[in-house]
């Protein structure tokens, strides 16, 4: 089978870091000392979630003044530039006022006056919280300590995973973007930031004590091919080695092991690598998302035994939609998730043990080949939006050395791509696409131009449930349940993932090469809208974005905080860019363009 690399030509030009050991290329590159990030990233929670909403803030002589009114802190820090979502960004120390003085205040102290807060706030404890900063602290750090090394981009493929695995900060707005659970020891191993790539773990298990589904038998051939020597009578699961080590020892596994209804084949096959998720791995040809049983910011990352079924079925189903939306959006795709496996050894009760059943689950999803626009590289949405250069697909580098004029064209073009399949999705579909940074895939031309927009992963995409009866009536109501949004739910869940996380996530970046465009970025933001709107009979959901209502952001601090589900998030309501008075230049009276 030929590569990725050679099926689809030359990779545009992209450049990569150079290698350099003294001084480390993290100071050499501009990027913040993981010190820096972890106590700007609690800012920016604080600001969007407590503050920012209690007008406990205001910008001033070139710095933010931020007050925690219950704990008594008045902080400031800093601004390298304002944002008209209020999305600023910091720059140097976070100082308090401490009798009259401004002093330094660390990312510590920080973390204390926040648990502080917001105990005082919800008359809610948690007593992980500062262990969680601290952990995600560590990663961060350890991060940027590896980032001497560069990573090559000469072709397609490394050139995706470099993107996958650049997130050195995680994301700006929840305060523990980079928590995980585990032996940091051997997330070593497995860490996409440290460039992470291994063989699986082999298991051979009975056939008639294996668990799958499938839209076609060929779903499975990502799972077949990777061992041809599997003894009769039974089938190939490939297993996450750290999820291996995890389960080793639990008494069903150990006891059918014993037995010879598990054969352990050890590691072996093509090496896959670790994508942004940590969990999902790719190959060059499939990707494959595992069970983790380890917790990454706010959730344990296993495949409970719903969402191995509503993988499946959700491909199936949404088959039409999908298609529909690739051929009225032709620079827009879903990448399928067509099959899953997993161990099915009986407990006591004769049913499935759901510890092996969900621990050892693993989905397909169909790789870059399957969706991927000739002559086109595939980049990660949010290594491209970063807020700082952490890698070759930074929007810095694709747009190294253009102009303003350049620029809004390039984002023109993206959000053609974008905007329009997802509120078709919604609308005509009822369908909630997820397509935050980490969901999207921006897939660029050789001269790094957006070419084409893919989707990813089918655990975030919900169902309206009054367009999608039949379907939801015809799954198990465990199955179903989880599936659903009602319509205003769905609604800020699309607008918060396109709008909040990824457009003004990727706006800010270009607002970063090119600051006096900001007001013009979200001009075409508003174009785009307003573009749709008008071929779609501007639905009342839409007019009202258009009037400027404000936009939901996920309360990932509160969120955190009260240790809810991310479906039960709560939203904040941020002032909105969009409407076109805000968007008038105050200097010429004219919309900026």
């Amino acid at each position: 089978m030929p590569s990725l690399t050679d099926s689809l030509g030359t990779p545009p030009k992209l450049s990569s870091p150079t290698e350099q050991s003294d001084p480390p290329l993290s100071a050499r590159a501009g990027l913040p000392s993981a010190d820096e990030a972890v106590a700007h990233t609690l800012l920016n929670c604080l600001l969007r979630e407590v503050s920012g909403p209690e007008h406990q803030s205001v910008v001033t002589d070139g710095r933010l003044l931020l007050r925690l009114p219950r704990r008594g802190v008045l902080l400031r820090v800093a601004l390298r530039r304002t944002s008209l979502l209020g999305a600023h960004r910091f720059t140097g120390p976070v100082s308090e006022q401490r009798g009259g003085v401004w002093a330094e205040v660390d990312w510590r102290r920080l973390a204390q006056y926040s648990h502080d807060e917001l105990s005082l706030r919800t008359g809610v404890r948690n007593e992980e919280f500062l262990e969680q900063i601290a952990s995600s602290h560590d990663a961060v750090e350890t991060a940027l300590g590896a980032l001497g090394t560069a990573r090559p981009t000469d072709d397609r493929l490394s050139a995706y995973l470099a993107s996958e695995q650049s997130l050195f900060f995680g994301h700006r707005f929840h305060p523990t973007p980079k928590a995980r659970t585990g032996d940091p020891r051997a997330w070593a191993a497995y860490a996409p930031e440290g460039g992470a790539s291994f063989p699986l773990r082999h298991l051979a298990v009975r056939a008639e004590l294996m668990a799958e589904e499938y839209t076609d038998p060929a779903a499975l051939a990502p799972l077949d091919r990777q061992r041809p020597d599997v003894p009769d009578g039974y089938r190939l699961l490939p297993a996450h080695p750290w999820q291996y080590e995890t389960l080793r020892e639990h008494p069903l596994l150990r006891a059918a092991l014993e037995r010879g209804d598990v054969l352990d084949l050890g590691r072996g096959g093509k090496p896959f690598a670790a994508t942004a998720s940590v969990r999902t791995l790719y190959d060059g040809e499939s990707f494959l998302k595992f069970s983790l049983n380890v917790r990454i910011t706010n959730c344990l990352r296993k495949n409970s035994s719903y969402e191995l079924s509503g993988a499946v079925a959700l491909t199936r189903a949404l088959a039409p939609a999908f298609t529909d939306l690739a051929e009225r959006f032709p620079g827009s795709d879903m990448l399928r998730e067509p099959a899953y496996r997993t161990l099915a050894l009986p407990g006591p009760d004769g049913t499935p043990d759901r510890a092996l059943l969900e621990g050892f689950g693993v989905i397909v999803r169909e790789g870059l080949p399957s969706r991927l626009a000739p002559g086109a590289t595939a980049l990660l949405a949010a290594a491209v939006a970063d807020e700082y250069p952490t890698g070759a697909a930074h929007i810095s580098r694709l747009l190294a050395g253009a102009d303003e004029r350049t620029a809004l064209d390039w984002w023109s073009a993206y959000l053609g791509l974008l905007v329009p399949p997802v509120l078709s999705a919604y609308f005509d579909h009822g369908l909630v696409l997820e397509p935050h940074l980490q969901n999207v895939l921006i897939c660029v031309d050789g001269a790094g131009r957006p070419a084409q927009v893919l989707f990813r992963d089918l655990e975030g995409t919900k169902l309206v449930p009054d367009h999608h009866e039949d379907t939801l009536g015809a799954l198990p109501p465990e199955v179903a349940g989880p599936m659903t949004y009602d319509a205003q739910r769905g609604w800020d869940r699309v607008v918060y993932c396109l709008l909040v996380n990824h457009v003004a996530e990727l706006l800010a970046a270009l607002a970063d090469l090119h600051p006096r465009a900001e007001a013009a970025l979200w001009a075409r933001v508003r174009d785009t809208v307003r573009a749709y709107a008008g071929d779609h009979g501007c639905p009342p959901r839409l007019a009202a974005l258009l009037a400027g209502v404000p936009l939901p952001a996920k309360a990932n601090l509160l969120t955190r905080w009260e240790r809810k589900a991310d479906r039960e998030a709560g939203y904040i309501r941020l002032p909105s860019p969009l409407a076109e008075d805000i968007l008038r230049d105050t200097t010429t009276g004219s919309t900026a363009r």
